[in-house]
């Protein structure tokens, strides 16, 4: 999986440079993400996700294991994606 949030699902978009005589070049906006490692409590062990700033917040703000019960639901991510360490 590269450039996909495993929480909220951002990828990366296409656009244009658009220079000031308004031509247009193609370009890429990519995601703010994080490889973060995470505690889980539930499972008594360690594990890496790719993360993006706004799914850090929802981790802050639900807890790390609705977040992830949240995305196996919505299908973003599935269970054996999830990187165990220990």
């Amino acid at each position: 999986m590269s450039k996909i949030c495993q929480i909220t699902g951002k990828t990366a978009m296409g656009g244009n440079n658009v220079s000031h005589s308004l031509r247009r070049t193609k370009r890429q906006f990519n995601v703010n993400l994080f490889t973060k490692k995470f505690y889980y409590v539930e499972e008594d062990c360690w594990i890496v996700l790719k993360v993006s700033a706004a799914g850090l917040r929802i981790i802050n703000r639900i807890g790390l294991d609705a977040a992830l019960k949240q995305a196996v639901k919505k299908g973003i991510v599935e269970w054996k994606d999830i990187q165990v360490i220990g």
